[in-house]
């Protein structure tokens, strides 16, 4: 089982047209989402009211093959991010989100924990997320993306902050170049990756768009190559990326205590071989609308 802590929400569009479209979303969410169409069975704990909206989740969640953790506290209103278009194109955004799944206490012990976004920040949530993490942690494999929204964030030093108390329970980091940037902007992206993994991490995986992703273990750094042809939309790329990334990691035994430790030996022809298939999943994403990741048969 691979346990996914974070926020659900709905993803609305208003055009100046006065249409309206709806679409199940959230970073940690959409891991669950590809994690359940490669074939892992993925449980997520996660913040959801019983309103129209978060019905809508809980069948896209449903479709997919993701769980709810049972026992979870129930929102008065499903979080949102509104998008209003101008007839340019441009957007203006305004966000409801609200982060607060109560207790968060596993039926059992995980093979593997994800988390990272906004429910690595927004407290009261992000307490019960780290809380969570330090019980478990040492039972299982940990991964993480920190997924960063500045707008939703406290000070780049808090947020900075959270990231350094939880980089030492993690096995597995995956980040974006730009995330580094805004984290630490007075240091070269790659130099702040290895400064994380210095920190305690197996793997701190460092993903750059369209020119691939860079991989830096304790055994070197490998590089991979985007794959992706054809370029629809890069909604959910990152998100697909990682559900890939821990498929690819539970498929080889990396998971679990003594998968864990055989993480932390792994070469880096491992490391190729799972980002390869992480950047394959991201490839099916790019190419299609909105964040949607691949099912097993397609690949």
């Amino acid at each position: 089982m691979v346990l996914v802590i974070g926020e659900s929400l709905v993803d609305i569009v208003e055009r100046s047209d006065g249409s309206r479209s709806e679409h199940p979303g959230g970073s940690p969410a959409n891991v669950a989402v590809g994690l359940g169409r490669l074939g892992v069975t993925p449980v997520l704990a996660t913040s959801l009211a019983t309103d129209d909206l978060g019905a809508l989740v809980r069948m896209h969640l449903a479709e997919s093959g993701v769980r709810l953790m049972p026992g979870l506290k129930q929102l008065e209103r499903t979080s949102t991010a509104v998008a209003t278009l101008a007839d340019d194109g441009s957007a203006t955004y305004e966000f409801d989100i609200v982060w607060d799944p109560g207790r968060i206490w596993a039926e059992e012990v995980p093979d593997i924990i994800h988390t990272g976004s906004i429910a690595a920040f927004l407290d009261p949530g992000a307490d019960e997320m780290e809380d969570a993490l330090r019980r478990l942690a040492p039972m299982c494999t940990v991964t993480f993306d920190p997924n960063v929204r500045p707008s939703l964030l406290p000070s780049r030093a808090e947020a900075l902050d959270r990231v350094e108390s939880l980089l030492p329970l993690c096995d597995v980091v995956k980040v974006s170049d730009e995330d580094l940037a805004w984290l630490e902007p007075h240091s070269d992206p790659a130099d702040t990756a290895r400064s994380w993994l210095a920190a305690g991490p197996a793997a701190v995986v460092m993903t750059m768009g369209p020119r691939g992703a860079r991989t830096y273990t304790h055994r070197g750094s490998i590089a991979s190559r985007a794959l992706a042809e054809h370029v629809v939309d890069t909604v959910g790329a990152g998100d697909a990326f990682m559900s890939g990334l821990i498929a690819a990691l539970k498929d080889d035994g990396l998971d679990g205590v003594v998968g864990s430790t055989r993480l932390h030996a792994a070469d880096l022809s491992l490391w190729r071989e799972v980002t390869d298939f992480a950047s394959r999943c991201s490839a099916f994403v790019v190419a299609r609308a909105g964040a949607q990741p691949p099912w097993e048969h397609e690949l």
